[in-house]
């Protein structure tokens, strides 16, 4: 009984405080069922969704009597590694197919559910607070759920997280769910939803939770509208046949006053191409939304004489998600203005992205200051990275220029893995990047990356894959594309992993993702597949950037290149989570110094404190016999 009560205290860090000890208390009266309601639970789970891309199937292996066997499931997380109770379910983004399954009941002490980035559909269960009593967080979104939202989700009075948005949902908001006093984020846009949305008693759930549905309406919301008497019909019908002559007269004056602008225009130059920058001039007067209070307020027309009407000669950088400018202001100070790609995504749905990217802060991401809509043009305002592109400082260094010394490379590495283990296990809500490379990865005055990008694939139309790259002949970005990418078009945490570790080749090699320089003329693919080809520790000494051998550092520089080759692995689930990747990095750096006070602590992610340093350690081991 003592080792149960120890594992659940450690195990309520995952619960609202103000209610953890009532809830610990509930849920440790349910120990004495067997373990073996969990494992139908997961089997129920898996036989009722269908599994087209196999992550279920090549995980779930059933054949085990050993016990907390499920708890190296891919998506599941117990309440212990050595006990099967299952405490969270996360399977997003694995194409799953189906209705929801209803043997989650048998998982009595689940706490998580995130069911998001599928293609689920049919009704969310009515009876959904009995199948989960003791839920903390659901996280449906981004599937094809319709008909209503069960009024008994107010039953689940742990709920801190519910998040049903970008579904098939109709009718009203159940009024209900304003009584759920730990609720603290609350999201259900992007549906079909109508009438009053309900009074929620946290001031953290905003406008933005209801953005893009036909007729919402309430507190941060239109005012709803008062049924009108049939004795105003004569004043309306006027009011409307006015309104519509004016907005007659308006379009052509405005029809009038636009083909004369074209004309205008017609007749101008634009020897460097940037018409669309051009096109922005009626528009100077928008502001600039800026996320700091410290940064002077600022309008488009300030971005376009910092960047010179971003001109070409102003371009740091262009990728996938757009083009980088360089602006720099009037005071002398610079900033970086990024000009997205169009997307077909509303002018709602990006000012709900910005909202959310806007509050993202770490060390090793670059802070997004503020953005800017102008028609069609959307416009995101950066700090000025002095260093650049690590892309560019790699493999571009002009004659007579110094190439990177390993400490900085190294440094390079721990604090662009310690961005990245953000985004995956601690950022709120987690971020799976897709576009990790060298060229999203800038450096600022001293070195230390800032990863750029983060959240931006969101905003990209669906069909802007990492295929249709290839398609458009980026095959510099290709390189960094996981394997099984191409078999199930799914982005995953294990994706971004193997894209890092192509990032981490890159640093120790000096190597680019194609066109490996040391590989035989014969050799055709990409700089993980050259990797994989050598054998023994004398081939892999041999693919070291020879510029770094032979300074006292050469033990480090095998235990880093060991870390990137255990990130490129073909098979996902032989990947080190990011977590990992960041501490056997950090270990490597130890002696420099490199590392603050770190603000990612996940044992959420990882188990407890003690089993996460065994395995960190189990690691260290098994690369020194490699």
């Amino acid at each position: 009984m003592y080792i149960y009560a120890k594992n659940l205290l450690l195990s309520s860090r995952f619960l609202d405080i103000s209610g953890g000890i009532l809830l610990w208390l509930l849920i440790h009266s349910s120990l004495s069922l067997a373990s073996v309601n969990d494992i139908n639970c997961l089997k129920s789970i898996q036989e009722s969704l269908e599994d087209p891309y196999g992550y279920l199937n090549s995980s779930w292996n059933f054949n085990n009597n050993t016990e907390g066997y499920i708890c190296k499931f891919i998506g599941v997380e117990c309440w212990h590694p050595d006990e099967n109770k299952v405490l969270n379910i996360r399977l997003s983004d694995m194409g799953l197919k189906g209705l929801f399954p209803q043997g989650i009941v048998n998982c009595s002490s689940l706490t998580g559910l995130d069911l998001s980035n599928n293609k689920l559909f049919g009704p969310i269960p009515t009876n959904i607070s009995r199948i989960m009593n003791y839920v903390t967080s659901l996280d449906l979104s981004s599937n094809n759920f319709s008909g209503s939202i069960p009024t008994l989700l107010s039953n689940c009075t742990y709920l801190n997280v519910l998040k049903l948005d970008h579904n098939r949902l109709t009718g009203q908001i159940p009024p209900e769910l304003g009584l759920l006093s730990r609720l603290k984020q609350f999201s259900v846009s992007n549906n079909l939803l109508t009438g009053q949305v309900p009074k929620f008693q946290s001031s953290e759930i905003k406008a933005d939770s209801y953005a893009n549905n036909p007729g919402l309406c309430g507190p941060l919301l239109d005012p709803c509208e008062v049924p009108q008497k049939k004795s105003r019909t004569v004043v309306i019908v006027a009011s409307a046949v006015g309104g519509a002559t004016f907005a007659a007269l308006a379009v052509g004056v405005g029809l009038t006053f636009f083909f004369r602008r074209v004309a205008v225009r017609k007749k101008e130059e634009d020897p460097e191409g940037n018409k669309w920058a051009r096109s922005l001039k009626g528009t100077k007067g928008i502001k600039v939304s800026m996320f700091e209070k410290s940064i002077t307020k600022m309008r488009l027309s300030d971005l376009m004489k910092a960047t010179n009407s971003f001109s070409k000669d102003n371009i740091i950088g262009t990728g996938r998600t757009g083009t980088m400018f360089k602006a720099v202001l009037d005071d002398g100070s610079s900033l970086m203005v990024k000009r997205l790609q169009e997307s077909q995504h509303s002018e709602k749905e990006f000012l709900s992205e910005m909202a959310t990217l806007g509050k993202i802060e770490h060390r090793n991401l670059v802070p997004l200051l503020g953005f800017c809509v102008a028609k069609k043009e959307r416009l995101l305002v950066y700090r000025y990275m002095p260093n650049g592109i690590l892309h560019n400082r790699l493999h571009f260094v002009e004659e007579g220029g110094k190439a990177l010394e390993w400490p900085t490379r190294l440094k390079i590495g721990i604090g662009a893995a310690r961005g990245l283990a953000y985004l995956h296990h601690t950022c709120n809500p987690r971020i799976i990047h897709r576009n990790i490379s060298s060229k999203c990865i800038l450096l600022n005055a001293d070195f230390e990356p800032k990863i750029s990008d983060f959240g931006l694939a969101r905003l990209m139309n669906p069909v802007d894959t990492h295929l249709s790259t290839f398609v458009n002949g980026e095959f510099g970005d290709l390189g960094y594309v996981a394997p099984e990418y191409a078999r199930t078009l799914v982005a995953t945490p294990k994706g971004d992993i193997y894209s890092f570790g192509i990032v981490l080749l890159e640093l120790v090699t000096g190597e680019k993702p194609t066109h490996v320089s040391k590989a035989p003329e014969i050799f055709k693919g990409n700089l993980a597949e050259w990797i994989s080809q050598l054998s023994g520790n004398s081939e892999l000494h041999e693919a070291i950037d020879k510029s770094l051998v032979g300074k006292g550092v050469d033990g480090e520089l095998f235990q880093f290149l060991k870390v990137a080759c255990s990130c490129v692995v073909a098979t996902p689930k032989e990947r080190p989570t990011m977590f990992e990747v960041y501490q056997l990095l950090r270990a490597i750096g130890e002696k420099y110094h490199f590392t603050a006070d770190d603000d990612i602590l996940m044992p959420t992610e990882t188990g407890d404190v003690d089993d996460l340093e065994e395995l960190i350690v189990a690691r260290e081991v098994a690369m020194k016999e490699m």
